[in-house]
């Protein structure tokens, strides 16, 4: 092989990746900055990329975790001595292990303590010993939505479901990357009301896989960002459409001209055919895993603490004031009636 051929394929082993790797459509930040350029460029204007605010990261677990109210010492030995049970399930708690259970850990041995009491209970006859039980039963009643909000938003796994270090929901995944998660969700609703309604037999069995799913995934958060720079780049697009709109038109008489024909292609070439894709993949991610999320926090709203809540409202609901979701709903339907005021100046209808 000569010095000459070789030396040119080594150039184009070189330069394939490197052109591969230039495809602004194949990542959702520059796919996004892509598409208001060529908004801008088939319009002859100025393009605008507004800076697009970060998202607020979930409030820190000091501040998700609520205070887990405590029986009496004394009364824990004095169950602990009774023959039944319930003298396994204090002594578990009890022991060094016990004193510091993980969350769901802890969520099982409240339920697990209530049941054994309830069974014990009957087999009572000491007056005293009753009075102690019944009164540990209804306070582990009282502060089972406390275990149960501190097995689910309190802990360590949900803070990297939502981690903002993850970039972007992906642009063309080859499955649906939220399904298992989005499954996860709505099966811990279901547990969680059964719970909170009392009825204890709800098994937490799947609970802790659920667990590593979500310290091993992201995309709560990828789909919080990729929310925020939809918003704020169909709003840059939408300003340039307005503006063209309001000033020089398009077209005269309705008439299509070489200028509105490159219009039309590129709003199908990449509005059509690339963002509107993106777009519909978020809000299918969004409903199929935010929305149970949201519910998942909904049903626990007394006991929520502010800063979760005051969170919330922005990063989950969707009809909240200053919500992503809510924004990005009302940049995607204002970028809509843009392209349509503007594709009709020349009597060209926006469907295909």
């Amino acid at each position: 092989m000569s010095g000459i051929r070789w030396l040119r394929l080594c150039l184009v082993a070189v330069w394939v990746p490197v052109i591969a790797g230039c495809n602004p459509f194949s990542e959702a930040r520059s796919m996004m900055d892509e598409y208001v350029e060529r908004v801008a460029r088939v319009l002859d204007a100025e393009p605008v990329l507004t800076p697009i605010e970060p998202p607020e990261q979930m409030p820190r677990r000091r501040d998700r975790v609520l205070p887990m109210p405590e029986l009496d010492i004394g009364l824990l030995d004095f169950l602990s001595l009774y023959g039944c049970e319930l003298q396994f399930v204090v002594g578990e708690k009890n022991s060094v292990m016990g004193r510091v259970m993980q969350p769901l850990n802890r969520l099982r041995y409240e339920v697990r303590f209530i049941q054994t009491a309830r069974q014990c209970r009957p087999e009572i006859t000491d007056e005293a010993l009753a009075e102690a039980l019944d009164g540990a039963i209804a306070s582990k009643l009282d502060s089972l939505p406390i275990a149960i909000w501190n097995a689910t938003w309190g802990t360590e796994e949900i803070e990297t479901l939502f981690t903002l270090a993850k970039g972007y929901y992906p642009v063309a995944p080859v499955e649906n990357p939220v399904s298992d998660l989005a499954r996860d969700a709505e099966r811990l609703n279901q547990v969680v009301a059964s719970l909170r309604a009392q009825r204890l037999a709800a098994s937490l069995d799947f609970a802790g896989s659920v667990h590593q799913r979500w310290q091993a995934q992201y995309r709560a958060g990828q789909l919080i960002q990729s929310a925020r720079l939809l918003a704020t780049r169909l709003d840059d697009a939408t300003a340039l459409l307005r503006q063209r709109v309001d000033g020089r038109p398009l077209c005269f008489n309705g008439k299509s001209n070489s200028r509105s024909e490159l219009v039309r292609s590129m709003f199908f070439s990449v509005y059509i055919d690339r963002i509107q894709p993106y777009i519909a993949s978020v809000a299918r991610a969004q409903d199929q895993l935010i929305a149970p999320l949201a519910r998942l926090a909904e049903q626990q709203v007394d006991v929520m603490p502010a800063a979760f809540a005051r969170w919330s409202q922005v990063y989950l609901a969707t009809d909240a004031p200053g919500s992503v979701w809510g924004a990005l709903d009302r940049a995607v339907n204002a970028h809509t009636r843009a392209w349509q005021a503007l594709l009709m100046q020349c009597g060209l209808q926006p469907g295909r």
